[in-house]
């Protein structure tokens, strides 16, 4: 038996009526099957890294993407940059190898990746700290008075971050006469990663620590702490009779005029008189149980620790005594004859 229903025809004014309201009920269909299919359209697809920093030889499809899981994200795709240098690997060809794993990107991702090569970079100043430690060792030289002067730009080292290993110094020679130098510096490798060298090639300054005017003096000056500067200067050229203790120059006199920059000599600088010619001093001469006293005139100027002449201005005689303040000389006990003489051939008052 056939089952009809019989569907009336719409008029025209009701089919006029119906139509928009199908489209707009298709419509929104279309629109919530888009929305539930988006997303599972999206997870199929990779997104691009903008920059990454990486630590291994060659790169892989996780590396430089999110989203990759399984064969296709471990399976190595390009090399990596060289150890501290950094490259770009353009999306399209990174497109290319997630093809080959039935993979795609997402497109509106960045058009290329930043790769950087993780790298721990050894400086010139840790090398010539080590050759300084190796010429102190095996030559004898003061590591902290020496300069290394390279032939060409300072050298560096390049290592993988784990690789911790001191710098070491090896075939090193050293000319005493041409203080020149040559050395091999290297970091010895691990089980997983390799080490590095390189060749060291300069000279060996030696050097000084100096006092240098930082502007001109008169003679008879005063010296302040502003008015020097402490540095370290090659030996070589510098001459023989430098200030030994450049530090202690600070309240010195002038001896002779000076000019800015110069390095500070043995005979340049003096300490401050403190008893001038033509003073009347007490010269004093002790000894367990006695004290000799006596009134003189200076007939030479002196600083504190100088030995100067001086005059009894009534006998006339005259003898050597060391300035140890203002206004007061001493006789040594070792040379107590000339003071009783001089005490003795003065006048009772």
């Amino acid at each position: 038996m056939t089952l009809k229903i019989a569907v009336p025809p719409l008029s025209p004014m009701s089919a006029g009526r119906l139509r928009p309201m199908i489209v707009i009920r298709i419509l929104l269909a279309a629109a919530a099957l888009c929305l539930v299919l988006s997303p599972a359209f999206s997870a199929d697809r990779l997104r691009l890294r903008g920059a990454v920093t990486v630590d291994a030889d060659v790169l892989t499809l996780a590396d430089l993407a999110e989203g990759a899981s399984g064969a296709a994200a471990e399976a190595p795709l390009f090399r990596s940059p060289a150890l501290g240098e950094s490259g770009t690997i353009q999306a399209r060809r990174i497109g290319e190898a997630a093809k080959r794993f039935g993979l795609a990107l997402d497109l509106a991702g960045p058009a290329q990746v930043l790769v950087t090569r993780a790298a721990r970079r050894i400086e010139a100043a840790e090398i010539e700290t080590a050759l300084r430690r190796a010429l102190e060792l095996r030559h004898g030289i003061d590591a902290g008075a020496l300069s290394i002067v390279h032939d060409g730009a300072p050298p560096a080292l390049v290592v993988a971050p784990d690789v911790t290993a001191p710098v070491a110094i090896e075939e090193l020679s050293f000319d005493r006469r041409s203080r020149r130098v040559l050395a091999l510096a290297t970091v010895a490798p691990t089980p997983s990663r390799p080490g590095a060298s390189v060749r060291i090639g300069g000279s060996a300054i030696e050097l000084v620590e100096v006092g240098g005017l930082n502007r001109a003096l008169n003679r008879g000056e005063t010296i302040q702490a502003a008015d020097l500067a402490i540095e370290r200067r090659p030996r070589e050229g510098l001459p023989s009779d430098l200030q030994a203790d450049a530090a202690s120059l600070a309240g010195r006199i002038a001896r002779r005029p000076l000019s800015a920059g110069a390095v500070v000599r043995t005979g340049d600088l003096g300490k401050p008189e403190i008893v001038a010619r033509g003073d009347i001093v007490t010269v004093f001469y002790e000894v367990p149980g006695m004290t000799l006293t006596l009134r003189a005139r200076a007939t030479e100027a002196g600083a504190q620790g100088d030995t100067i002449a001086v005059l009894n201005v009534q006998s006339k005689k005259s003898l050597h005594a060391t300035v140890v303040s203002p206004g007061r000389v001493a006789v040594s006990a070792a040379t107590p004859g000339p003071l009783a003489r001089l005490a003795a051939q003065t006048p009772s008052p």
